[in-house]
């Protein structure tokens, strides 16, 4: 039976729909009753809204609209008009919040539209079942806002990334804004020391630069942007977890002493064994890392832990290599001595890399002063140990006073130059006969670039007893020699080494090095002891990613002894290195 109008009782029940939709579901600028008053009237009155094959004037959306057919249709029209109160606000009076509202606004008309289509006849039986739908929708659209507003946050942090290649700012800003969130996302710019770098940047297979102390831990030529930190949720606190696993495959044309590392001073000269050749495989390169970073008012707080397996030379012990914190420009702990310059050593497969470097693992304490424009000046106060040869076993070392140091360093975009004297007191005692005698002695290094991505490294030192803090003699018990009449002599050395890296391409690179060492000829030291020893290496990286690294390498070693004897050996190595982070 056909309907002539829609009946009190219906009214009554459309309206009460009408009204809980639009107050649940409505932005809240819709359900002002001036904005739903417009919406069918003045101008507006001859809008239409057109949803599959019903095509109604907005002026009709209001009570006592016109004659229906049939029941379906006058419950068909009440849904329509709750779509219409959704739609037919004019672009230009919509008083929108955000996108957010607009779009779901949007999918909500579009939601009432396929529910309408398989509503029953009775609207007041089945209107609990309709806020059940809408309150699903609803669920579905704010599952959908918090994806767009992911989205939105991830588009913002893009935008922010050309901040990193700002002017470096003074620490005290930084302090106060790389702050880390504390959702745990954290943009490359909140990391303390990430823009502070100064150096070109660089590519090195041993990666000495990362571990590096550094003025207010300014972050280090192979590693600018600090990558792979995230925070910890409520600090002020990012941490790191790094390392890489490296494979060495090596073959001697004869016996080079260390199977491991080439180091030329322990090669042996003579003897039936020295003909043999040896082939090695070892992964004792693999290190892992731990870093924190926390900014403070008194500059950025730096943890470090590192280590190997270069423990023993048959098996694989772990070794530490770096265990300090650094507050601001002052560091404490254990790692490299000061007196060294890890930026300036060159791109080896070759862990041990050239014996004219400086090079010390060592327990001190330092402070760095910041002179301006990229200058700097380092005093340090490090452990001390004589090592001694011709001494007897009635007379035994004596470490009375630190290892002090003072280094200059110079940094700008073309590279650097770094000028460091340290200063020791070598001395033993006995039952009858003790001595002392001040030792030291200075390096200059350094890094130049050459051409657009060309690299020029070197470093040269020399000095009286200071044989400790080169890479050749390091605990070989050579800073100095206790004569027959029982006074000490430091010995005197001298050595370099120069280094080039070429890119072939991107992905492409090769190394040309040399490096010597030269101890002074002493007739109280026995006649193989070390005299001198020459280095050299040519290699051919590929890095198809960054964190997968592998390469050639061919290296010469030459060793002469105190009595004149000579012997050398080539090695040629082979290494795959996977990075954790880079």
């Amino acid at each position: 039976m056909d309907a002539a109008y829609v009946t009190p009782s219906r009214g009554r029940a459309r309206h009460a729909i009408h009204d809980t939709l639009t107050q649940r579901l409505l932005p809240r600028p819709l359900r002002s009753p001036p904005l739903r008053q417009h919406c069918c009237s003045g101008s507006d009155s001859g809008a239409v809204l057109a949803i599959g094959t019903v095509s109604l004037p907005c002026c009709l959306q209001r009570p006592g609209w016109r004659r229906s057919s049939t029941k379906y249709l006058h419950f068909q029209q009440r849904l329509v008009e709750v779509g219409a109160a959704l739609a037919c606000f004019p672009a230009g009076q919509r008083e929108f919040q955000s996108r957010e509202d607009a779009m779901r606004l949007a999918v909500l008309s579009l939601g009432f539209l396929t529910a309408m289509a398989a509503m029953p006849l009775h609207a007041q039986d089945d209107a609990q079942a309709l806020r059940r739908e809408i309150d699903a929708m609803r669920q579905t659209l704010e599952g959908m806002q918090q994806r767009l507003d992911r989205l939105e946050r991830r588009e913002e942090h893009a935008a922010a990334a050309p901040v990193a290649a700002s002017p470096p700012m003074p620490a005290a800003a930084q302090a106060t804004l790389n702050v880390p969130t504390t959702s745990g996302s954290l943009h490359p710019t909140q990391v303390p020391g990430v823009a502070q770098p100064v150096l070109p940047q660089r590519e090195s297979v041993a990666d000495p630069s990362t571990a590096a102390s550094r003025p207010d831990s300014a972050a280090g030529p192979t590693d600018p942007d600090l990558k792979g930190f995230f925070a910890i949720p409520g600090t002020d606190t990012v941490i790191r977890i790094g390392g890489y696993a490296k494979l060495d495959a090596i073959a001697d044309s004869r016996g080079a002493g260390d199977e491991d590392q080439f180091i030329p001073s322990s090669m042996p000269v003579g003897g039936s064994h020295r003909d043999v050749s040896n082939f090695n495989i070892h992964a004792k390169q693999t290190r892992f890392s731990f870093e924190a970073r926390r900014p403070t008012t008194h500059g950025n707080l730096r943890f470090y832990l590192e280590n190997d397996f270069f423990g023993s030379s048959d098996g694989y012990e772990f070794r530490l290599r770096h265990a300090y914190g650094q507050l601001g420009n002052t560091y404490a702990g254990y790692g490299y001595s000061s007196f060294m310059d890890p930026d300036s050593l060159p791109d080896t497969l070759d862990f041990a890399g050239p014996g004219g470097a400086g090079y010390l693992l060592v327990a001190g304490i330092h402070h760095s002063f910041a002179l301006g424009k990229g200058n700097t000046l380092t005093l340090a106060a490090e452990d001390p140990d004589t090592e001694l040869a011709g001494a007897s076993d009635a007379m035994a070392a004596v470490n009375r006073l630190p290892d002090v140091s003072a280094i200059a360093r110079m940094e700008r975009d073309w590279g650097h130059l770094q000028l460091g004297v340290v200063a020791r007191n070598l001395a033993y005692g006995g039952d009858t006969r003790r001595d002392r005698v001040v030792a030291g002695g200075a390096q200059l290094s350094g890094s130049a670039s050459v051409g657009e991505r060309d690299l020029l490294l070197f470093g040269a030192l020399g000095g009286r007893g200071l044989s400790r803090y080169t890479a050749d003699l390091t605990g070989s018990g050579l800073d100095a020699v206790v004569g027959a009449d029982g006074r000490i002599d430091a010995l005197d050395l001298h050595g370099g080494f120069v280094g080039y890296t070429h890119y072939w391409s991107d992905l492409w690179r090769s190394n040309l090095i040399y490096g010597q060492l030269t101890l002074e000829r002493n007739a109280a030291l026995p006649t193989d002891a070390f005299r001198q020893s020459r280095y050299g290496v040519f290699n051919l990286i590929w890095s198809p990613a960054p964190s997968w690294t592998m390469g050639m390498e061919l290296l010469y070693g030459r060793l002469q002894q105190q009595g004149g004897a000579r012997g050398d050996t080539v090695r040629v190595q082979g290494s795959l290195q996977y990075n954790f982070i880079k």
